[in-house]
């Protein structure tokens, strides 16, 4: 990364004394942060670009800067091909009632009941909400295990491994795509107009033998609603990687629901997430000098006020 921003002085700060960061953020023109930005970061004149390097940066959607002009950029994407894995262990988990087996197998249990009527994900519809980078890693590896895949977007741009997509820009809601979907993948960003996406009305659009996968924000779903829906049968189950509060408090619900499945945030490394994340910077600095748009930028629609 020192060659690609090179010819310019670099500043390396571990953040740890805030008069030098203090220093740094006045004289700086660019900021490359491990975290999301924060306060110290506003009202800064000589700050024209501020890079993330972490997906999900809607902490750092600040409405102020964006309107200001300030580039903001995250990198998105360095770990998508995990995260559809991620979801595959959920759907599979589901799919083969996994869960079930390893509770027979520590009870040296030969089988389980309603075995029989197991079946596979092969010609079951998948319905991804964000067709970003998981989203697409994840329509792509749907297709090769013969699955539907629908999907839903912002853009009505035309996407491969996609059979049916829904956009925001058509005027399209999700009761279309809730309604056939067998499982219902969450893979887009948190924002003001993704918050509780998912209540409700949503979770009665869907089918009964129906199943949620979580691998984007705990806030899109209202998880009041996602509790009553588990507990009433109105959906068949959820696996749940993100929560509203974090780590889930040890009273939730969700821990005892038999069937949920959880996991607290984490996804295995691709092998080498740090030189994903690089090429993503290095590409960002040499748009940057060439004046082209930059990739992972933040826009108004991704503005997060709720909490």
């Amino acid at each position: 990364m020192q060659q690609a921003l090179a010819p310019a002085r670099i500043i390396h700060l571990d953040g740890s004394d805030e008069t030098e960061l203090e220093q740094a953020i006045a004289e700086a023109d660019i900021a490359i942060l491990r975290g999301d930005l924060d306060d110290r970061f506003l009202n800064r004149k000589s700050l024209r670009w501020i890079h993330c390097d972490h997906a999900g940066i809607e902490k750092s959607a600040r409405r102020s800067l964006i309107e200001a002009g300030m580039i903001i950029s995250g990198s998105a994407g360095r770990s998508a091909p995990a995260l559809a894995e991620h979801a595959f262990l959920f759907m599979l988990a589901f799919s083969y009632r996994f869960p079930r087996f390893l509770d027979a197998q520590r009870q040296h249990q030969w089988g389980v009941e309603g075995q029989d009527q197991l079946r596979g994900l092969v010609g079951k519809t998948v319905g991804i909400l964000g067709m970003g980078h998981t989203g697409s890693e994840l329509a792509y590896r749907c297709k090769a295990f013969g699955m539907r895949v629908l999907a839903y977007r912002r853009r009505a741009e035309l996407l491969e491994s996609v059979d049916q997509l829904y956009a925001v820009e058509r005027g399209q809601g999700l009761g279309e795509l809730l309604a056939e979907s067998d499982y219902v993948v969450l893979a887009l960003s948190l924002s003001d107009q993704t918050h509780h996406l998912l209540g409700t009305k949503e979770f009665g659009q869907m089918k009964e033998s129906a199943f949620l996968v979580n691998m984007a924000r705990g806030s899109i779903i209202d998880e009041g609603a996602l509790l009553a829906a588990l507990e009433k049968g109105h959906i068949a189950g959820a696996g749940l990687d993100t929560f509203s509060t974090e780590p889930l408090p040890s009273d939730s619900p969700l821990w005892d629901l038999p069937n949920v499945l959880i996991t607290p945030h984490v996804t295995p490394q691709i092998p080498d997430r740090t030189g994903a994340s690089l090429d993503i910077i290095c590409e960002n600095i040499r748009r940057y000098r060439a004046g082209e748009s930059l990739l992972n930028t933040l826009n108004l629609s991704d503005v997060y006020t709720r909490s």
